[in-house]
């Protein structure tokens, strides 16, 4: 039975889709843009301080399905500027420890409210 996650402590979902959903031990994470949860606006500042606050985000979804980055099996990171990636690359590195997630990252041509990332997760509750 696929269970929904819903924490306040991320930003709420903008649109039809929960913020995760668990289903037989794997949690899939929706995309996570800079959002302030508190005031619903994106972050200020360049790309770094909108990777932290979509790590963030993701890392309060996954506690409140009661999981850690540790226990990501695959993300996915949508940019608008891939000429940004070393300082993306630099942020995400400070979340995840070997074994590293598997990954795919792409250029877009917009996001949501204009952000210049988003990431979601795939990740496995062990018992």
């Amino acid at each position: 039975m696929k269970t929904p996650v819903h924490t306040k402590q991320a930003p709420a979902a903008i649109g039809p889709y929960s913020q995760a959903v668990e289903q037989n031990g794997l949690v899939f994470c929706s995309g996570q843009i800079p959002l302030d949860p508190a005031s619903g606006t994106i972050v200020e500042g360049g790309i770094e301080f909108q990777t932290r606050r979509v790590l963030q985000n993701l890392g309060e979804v996954l506690a409140a399905a009661g999981l850690d980055f540790v226990d990501v099996l695959r993300t996915t990171i949508f940019m608008i500027d891939l000429a940004e990636f070393e300082i993306v690359n630099r942020v995400y590195g400070e979340h995840f420890e070997p074994p590293y997630p598997a990954r795919s990252t792409v250029q877009v041509a917009a996001l949501p409210r204009k952000a210049r990332i988003e990431i979601d997760a795939i990740a496995l509750k062990r018992d």
